[in-house]
């Protein structure tokens, strides 16, 4: 009788494998349908703590959703309207830089030519004020889109935590009266939350002191980039070269290659202040996933769905990571993925 357990397992993870690779396949092909789903979701699972709070105080449910929503709908509409309003700004402006560049070509040139007179040459055919200020545009433009779903991803919030309050029976009947699976959707809820809330509060600090920084360099559009800063610090890894590089080449287009790499040399300074000093130590072990899984998730969380799946790379991966801490068919999964094999270890 084992033999033939042991013979049909193989069967059973080709298949659960092959499976997988469909799921996967279907999440990447409705990408544009499902990114708005799981912004709201990540919202309402952020809301929840505040949601309870207010109920605890006495206020009826529907006037604490409404609260709640209307937070939300506060913030999320003040980043995008400030962030699009620098993004048009500085589109409509783009002509100006361009003229400005193009008067700086032949200076800038000669510094490199002077430093790295090899490469002189060939950055001089690729390199063009049309190229520099176009590059900008895209970065700026695609951050606009992101914006889009608004409506959308505050409508589902609503009906989401319309839900939250059945949401705990749901999942007891489900397990068959079994608390396992409430304590696994507990346990994710509280990983987003300490997250999401402690890398809100860093990038809050990184957004802060990036426009700082390029105020005091004297680049146009401090609010932006510093918007910018915060909003791509969610990304790891990658999201604070993404941020550093428009502002930078504002600078060289504005102030010249001595501002340029005053800027540049203040982002690496902020982010590696905050990135390996403060963020170690405020997340501490509350994040749990090894550093190549962390650049690993974000490749393939990119690559399934956006620049989204980059943002909420950490959180997915997070919950993959808890969910398969609840079967003991999975949990060596999630030994592999920790960083810390002696605590998962002991959880097995």
């Amino acid at each position: 009788m084992e033999s033939q357990v042991r013979n049909v397992q193989p069967f059973y993870w080709l298949l659960g494998s092959a499976a997988l690779v469909v799921v996967i396949a279907g999440i990447r092909a409705a990408q544009t349908l499902v990114v708005p789903f799981l912004i709201a979701a990540f919202l309402a699972v952020i809301c929840t703590p505040a949601l309870q709070w207010l109920q605890k105080k006495g206020a009826p449910s529907w006037l604490a959703i409404l609260a709640v929503i209307f937070a939300i709908s506060i913030v999320v509409l003040a980043v995008v309207v400030i962030t699009t309003g620098s993004i048009n700004e500085f589109i409509q402006q783009a002509p100006k830089y361009e003229t400005i560049l193009e008067a700086r070509e032949s200076e800038m040139f000669e510094w490199v030519k002077e430093k790295y007179s090899s490469f002189a040459d060939e950055l001089t055919e690729r390199l063009n004020s049309g190229a520099v200020i176009g590059y900008i545009k895209t970065v700026l433009l695609s951050l606009s889109s992101a914006f889009s779903y608004v409506f959308l991803v505050l409508l589902t919030v609503l009906f989401m935590l319309l839900e939250a309050a059945g949401l705990p029976r749901k999942l007891l009947a489900l397990s068959g009266g079994k608390p396992a699976m409430l304590e696994n959707a507990e346990k994710v809820r509280e990983a987003i939350v300490h997250y999401i809330s402690l890398k809100t509060m860093l990038s809050l600090l990184t957004g802060l002191l990036v426009g700082i920084l390029v105020m005091l360099l004297k680049i146009d559009f401090p609010i932006l980039w510093g918007m910018m800063a915060f909003l791509l610090n969610y990304i790891p890894n990658v999201g604070s070269i993404l941020a550093a590089i428009p502002a930078v080449l504002l600078g060289l287009v504005q102030h010249g290659m001595p501002t340029a790499l005053e800027a540049a040399a203040g982002y690496v300074a902020i982010n590696i202040a905050i990135g390996n000093v403060v963020e170690p130590r405020v997340m501490g072990k509350g994040l749990g996933l090894s550093t190549l899984v962390v650049f690993v998730s974000l490749v393939f969380w990119g690559w399934v769905l956006g620049p989204a799946g980059m943002l909420f790379s950490v959180p997915l991966t997070m919950i993959v990571k808890i969910v398969m801490e609840g079967f003991e068919e999975t949990r060596w999964l999630a030994v592999l993925l920790g960083s810390n094999p002696e605590s998962e270890g002991g959880k097995a």
